[in-house]
């Protein structure tokens, strides 16, 4: 029975063993009660969704590479090195990894340099809804052909 819509052709991506790859996100956060909050936030809504943390520039580094995400949450205020030059350098070595500035700081000078240095999104703690995270998250999941 045809339903008038197109048919949905979702691309699935498969690791060497012929398994689905799961969507990996990575919190770079140093406010422990906020990575939390994150994660428990981005558990609820996807379920299968591999998620890891980072307190640091150095930790993120390190997950980067271990990890690879698809997708990480990245506060501007880090110990060490800020989030934005952190998102500078991550952009050049994997640019196809998306990154969304979450920060306290809306103002329009880091605005512009997230924009700058490859951020793909900037949101203000606070001004969005968790709602409204988890529609941006799908997006950019269902751009990656990865199931969450």
């Amino acid at each position: 029975m045809e339903s008038g819509y197109p048919e949905s052709r979702a691309i699935t991506r498969q690791n060497r063993y012929g398994e689905m790859e799961m969507f990996k996100t990575l919190i770079v956060e140093d406010s422990h009660p906020f990575r939390q909050l994150l994660k428990e936030n981005l558990h609820e809504r996807f379920r299968s969704m591999a998620i890891e943390e980072a307190a640091n520039g150095v930790e993120a580094m390190q997950k980067i590479d271990s990890f690879c995400p698809d997708l990480i949450f990245m506060d501007i205020r880090l110990p060490g090195e800020s989030g934005l030059d952190l998102t500078r350098k991550i952009k050049k070595q994997c640019p196809t990894i998306k990154i969304i500035i979450l920060t306290s700081y809306d103002l329009p000078e880091y605005r512009e340099t997230a924009q700058k240095y490859g951020a793909d999104h900037f949101i203000t703690k606070g001004s969005s809804t968790w709602e409204e995270i988890a529609t941006l998250v799908k997006s950019i999941a269902s751009d990656s052909g990865k199931p969450i």
